[in-house]
C-alpha cells in the first residue's frame, strides 16, 4: 500500500511539474509571437516609393554599369522589386532593355507599350525623358490582379543610354 501511494505521489509530482513547464513555455512562445512578427506592408507600393526606387535604380546603374544593372532590374534583385513595384527601362532605340514585371518584353519595341486608353506610353516616356532627363507620366493600366483599369503614375529618369523608371497605382 505504501508503495502504491509513493508511486501515485511521484506520478502526480511529475505530472504537475510537466504542466507548469508546458504553461511557462507556452507563455514564452506566445509573447515572442506577439512582439517579433513585423507588420506587413500593404500589397501596393506608393508613388513616393516608386520615385525612390527610380532614383535607387539610377544610382545602381551608375555604380555597376549598364549590363549588370539591366540584369538586376529584370530579375527584380533586391531592392528593385517590391510588391507591385519594379523597374522598366528602354534603350536609345526605344526597345525595352529591362522589365522587372514581365521579362519576356525585353528586346521588344516600347512603341507597342500602350495604356488602357490606347495612349502610347513608350512614346510619351521617350519624348519627355530623353530630352529633359526625367519624366512623370500619368496613365491608366489594367491591374493584373484585380482586372480593373486603374490610374498609375510612372517616374522615369535618363541613365546612360537608357531611360529607367518605376510606376505605382494611384487609385
Amino acid at each position: 500500500m505504501r508503495i502504491s501511494v509513493a508511486i501515485i505521489l511521484s506520478c502526480l509530482t511529475i505530472l504537475v511539474g510537466c504542466s507548469k513547464q508546458s504553461v511557462q513555455q507556452s507563455n514564452v512562445t506566445n509573447s515572442n509571437a506577439e512582439t517579433s512578427a513585423p507588420a506587413l506592408p500593404s500589397g501596393r507600393g506608393t508613388a513616393a516609393e516608386a520615385k525612390a526606387m527610380t532614383l535607387k535604380a539610377a544610382e545602381h546603374y551608375a555604380a555597376v554599369g549598364r549590363s549588370k544593372a539591366l540584369a538586376d532590374f529584370t530579375t527584380m534583385k533586391s531592392p528593385f522589386g517590391d510588391r507591385d513595384l519594379y523597374v522598366v527601362c528602354m534603350d536609345s532605340e526605344r526597345k525595352i532593355s529591362a522589365h522587372g514585371g514581365y521579362a519576356q518584353y525585353v528586346g521588344q519595341s516600347s512603341d507597342v507599350w500602350k495604356d488602357a486608353d490606347g495612349k502610347s506610353l513608350g512614346q510619351a516616356v521617350w519624348e519627355q525623358a530623353w530630352n529633359s532627363g526625367e519624366a512623370t507620366i500619368d496613365y491608366k493600366w489594367t491591374n493584373p490582379v484585380s482586372k480593373l483599369t486603374e490610374k498609375k503614375t510612372g517616374y522615369f529618369k535618363k541613365v546612360g543610354e537608357d531611360i529607367c523608371g518605376v510606376s505605382a497605382y494611384t487609385d
